[in-house]
């Protein structure tokens, strides 16, 4: 920090580059050094030439030192802020130049100037474009005057066919991300719910077809109907109802049947996903050394035949990998002939001892690995977590449990089976 500040501190008050010559240099060193003059970045070139950095305000010290030691030195340039601006005053032009395209770009990059679509099949991206620059997102739109939010409800107004739709917009680029609906056509409706696949927190429900069996919110199991296929008939007027004469003398109707339909919708919810994972702070196991040895032999029924490589395996351990070929035979006829070629790779055991530092690194790594395993299909990571376990004794081993949280649709279709007759 402090060799920062220093440098921080000449840089703003200027220092020069310097070459020294003459046979004293020691004593033209330590003269500077006794009278508090610092240099640094001391370089010998030649034997009665070095290369010194000092402030601009010692030059003049200096002079009466080179002086006294019969030394001579020349400037090699100059540098720092002080330079840096007599430099800049000659060249106002360029100055102005550079501010001007500075204001410029960070001017530019408050605009948006691409908009990308992703996730439509069916619908035209034109479409989407068109009802997104309606709610103020377009080429050009100053990107503090964009409310997302706004967008994304305008594009979901105007446009029944999306079921899902974001916005996000990263530098001059704003991306449109959006989920059809999926339309399944069918040449005989089969009566079905819309289950939940997984355990989940309701967060929002869309309904195509068929009764919302949940509304966000609610907390979900594995199985649980979330958009019931079976339409409850609509409340019936009683026509016996209190002061009506002939109440007693009416039969009330039949209740009418419910009605069977083919759900459809979408149902997303929250999903968390755990993972967990350990590593030892001190691996054993066995490797390979990258050392190996080949041999090349053909088999006659049972005598084998070295035609290259060792005939003896030079290592201990070793790992064989084998591959056997053999001609084609023709009709019940086979050629009792193989080609073998071996490989022999030499292993080693090993112990490698690993900082806790570097253990907690990889059990991390390795818990976040098992949770996203889980994850099937499209779905939205909302955030990530990982804590270290630790037990009251410690022991060689650096756990770790990492947590998951997700935005998917869980609904999937089962067949109502038993229906009313």
């Amino acid at each position: 920090m402090a060799v920062f500040l220093f440098r921080l501190v000449s840089f703003l008050f200027g220092y020069v580059n310097i070459l020294v010559r003459g046979d004293n240099l020691e004593k033209f060193l330590n003269m500077a050094v006794s009278r508090g003059i610092y240099l640094w970045d001391i370089r010998r070139i030649g034997e009665n030439e070095i290369f010194v950095k000092t402030r601009l305000s010692a030059v003049k010290p200096l002079r009466h030192i080179a002086r006294k030691t019969k030394c001579r030195f020349s400037f090699k340039n100059r540098e720092g802020l002080p330079f840096m601006a007599s430099r800049m005053r000659k060249r106002k032009s360029l100055v102005i130049g550079v501010a001007v395209f500075l204001a410029g770009l960070y001017l530019l990059s408050s605009f948006v100037w691409f908009v990308d679509v992703r996730g439509n099949q069916r619908l035209p991206s034109e479409k989407i474009l068109q009802a997104a620059a309606e709610a103020g997102l377009k080429f050009g739109s100053a990107k503090f005057m964009v409310d997302q939010q706004e967008v994304e409800n305008h594009i979901r107004e105007r446009i029944p066919e999306i079921s899902y739709v974001g916005v996000s917009i990263n530098g001059t680029k704003a991306t449109i991300e959006i989920a059809e609906k999926t339309i399944i056509q069918s040449p005989k409706m089969q009566p079905a719910h819309i289950v939940a696949k997984k355990a989940g927190l309701v967060k929002e429900v869309l309904v195509l077809v068929g009764n919302p069996a949940v509304r966000e919110g609610d907390t979900v199991v594995p199985g649980q109907v979330l958009i019931s296929g079976i339409i409850p008939p609509p409340e019936e007027q009683n026509p016996g109802q209190a002061g009506d004469p002939g109440a007693d003398r009416l039969t009330p109707p039949p209740p009418s049947p419910p009605a069977y339909v083919q759900a459809r919708g979408v149902v997303r919810a929250r999903v968390w996903y755990e993972g967990y994972a350990e590593v030892p702070l001190l691996e054993e196991g066995t490797r390979e050394t990258g050392n190996s040895v080949s041999r090349v032999c053909i088999k006659i029924r049972d005598r084998e035949i070295i035609l290259s490589g060792a005939k003896e395996t030079p290592f201990k351990n070793y790992r064989l990998e084998r591959d056997v070929k053999k001609p084609p035979g023709w009709r019940n006829l086979s050629i009792p002939v193989e080609l073998i070629i071996e490989k022999y790779l030499e292993m080693e055991n090993y112990r490698k001892q690993i900082s806790r530092e570097e253990a907690a690194g990889i059990a991390r790594r390795k818990a976040l690995e098992s949770a996203r395993s889980g994850i099937q299909g499209q779905a939205k990571v909302v955030e990530e977590q990982s804590r270290e376990i630790t037990l009251k004794n410690p022991d060689n081993l650096v756990r770790f449990k990492a947590r998951i949280e997700t935005l998917e649709d869980i609904g999937t279709e089962k067949p109502i089976n038993n229906l009313a007759p």
